[in-house]
């Protein structure tokens, strides 16, 4: 039997800050990752550049049953603390948009930077490790393909159901049933909407078509890039809206976030009295979409010039290009989705220390837990700030 002072399940962000954070304090750490290398989910952020924080990063951006939850970790290992690691490393970065932070380089160099840390805090890796069982005596006794290990702490990183052909699975969740926590039901986060019928066939044909546009999902609005696909409707503002989004209910679109189209339309009928609707709407938006909306909207007016057009037309029209509402079908689901939304139950845990309340010395981090960022570099910041306060009395 091995012994340590904490084992941590899951190699990811999380599961490697908190494991360093343990090392420091001369805590004995063993991490057993599932798959064949740890920070999987590091490599392929960002595009390959790591999205690895986010300098905007507040609570309001955190998406969970308990909204204040997650106040007391970020606010003790914050999104300054992380920068401040990756400037230590030479690791150079910059910031792409709204306060997101990427490598110049490779998200390599920040698994590489979280490597190092571990190797500096004599933490011992173990890739491809299968867990048997685990279970709580006086210490907790893991059981895997790798032998049994003895600890008096153990750390549930195990990350959330997003993107199973990376190796995720239900184990956190069902390990913390085991022990009695409540989990909340889960669902895919930050994932491209579906659609169905006449609207599938529409985001088929604009398949590649993209634009700035706000997506509306009740009180929540997103303003940045849309994407069409051929299965339905992705980009930045799609992908944060999905979040928030229940099946059944609509998301509304403004094609014309920066402009009042209303004053756009009756400004041009009065100084280009003779331009077609299509000419005019094609200086601002992709004209495939016009095409397909001109079809949709106004087939009646497709070949009118502006004067022909009555001001409440003008007005209607304005206001659908302000609100087109649209039904999904679905999402793509985990198979694509960023995060996973739900999960443990912030109830059972302590916001200072995320160990258990009922069960002593288990601690939870990570997207396991219900907290859910925006896009953006939060959810990465997350897992740093909730690994750190673990990792710091586990």
């Amino acid at each position: 039997m091995s012994e340590f002072d904490v084992i941590v399940l899951g190699g990811g962000a999380a599961g490697l800050m908190c494991a360093i954070a343990a090392g420091q304090r001369g805590r004995r750490v063993a991490i057993l990752e599932g798959s064949n290398r740890i920070g999987k989910k590091i490599l392929m952020s960002g595009g390959g550049r790591c999205n690895f924080t986010n300098l905007q990063c507040e609570p309001s951006r955190f998406i969970s049953a308990n909204p204040r939850f997650c106040i007391s970790a970020l606010s003790r290992y914050t999104q300054w603390d992380f920068i401040s690691l990756v400037e230590q490393h030479g690791i150079a970065f910059h910031e792409k948009t709204d306060g997101q932070l990427f490598c110049d380089n490779s998200s390599k160099d920040i698994l590489a930077m979280l490597e190092s840390e571990c190797r500096n805090a004599n933490v011992r890796i173990l890739t491809h490790s299968e867990i048997d069982t685990v279970r709580s005596e006086q210490h907790y006794i893991v059981s895997s393909n790798h032998g049994t290990f003895d600890a008096p702490s153990l750390v549930i990183a195990t990350g959330g159901l997003s993107i199973p052909k990376m190796g995720a699975t239900d184990y956190g969740y069902r390990l913390a049933k085991q022990f009695r926590l409540s989990v909340l039901p889960t669902r895919a986060g930050l994932v491209p909407f579906t659609f169905s019928g006449a609207v599938h066939e529409l985001t088929d044909r604009l398949s590649g078509v993209s634009l700035p546009a706000t997506v509306r999902v009740d009180d929540m609005a997103f303003t940045q890039s849309i994407l069409f696909t051929h299965r339905g409707l992705s980009g930045p503002a799609a992908l944060q809206a999905s979040s928030y989004w229940v099946p059944g209910n609509d998301i509304a679109l403004d094609l014309l976030p920066s402009s009042d189209a209303r004053d756009l339309l009756l400004s041009a009928k009065s100084a280009q009295p003779g331009l077609r609707l299509r000419t005019l709407l094609s200086e601002h938006l992709p004209r495939a979409l016009v095409m397909e909306l001109q079809q949709l909207i106004w087939p009646q007016a497709a070949d009118k010039a502006l004067r022909d057009l009555s001001d409440a037309f003008i007005h209607e029209l304005a206001a659908q290009l302000h609100h087109w509402t649209l039904r999904p079908a679905s999402t793509e689901g985990y198979r694509t989705a960023e995060v996973t939304l739900g999960g443990i139950d912030t109830k059972e845990l302590s916001s200072k220390t995320m160990e258990s309340k009922r069960q002593q010395g288990l601690y939870c981090i990570g997207e396991v837990v219900d907290v859910t960022g925006h896009l953006g570099g939060f959810n990465f910041q997350w897992a740093w700030s909730s690994g750190q306060a673990a990792g710091r009395v586990a």
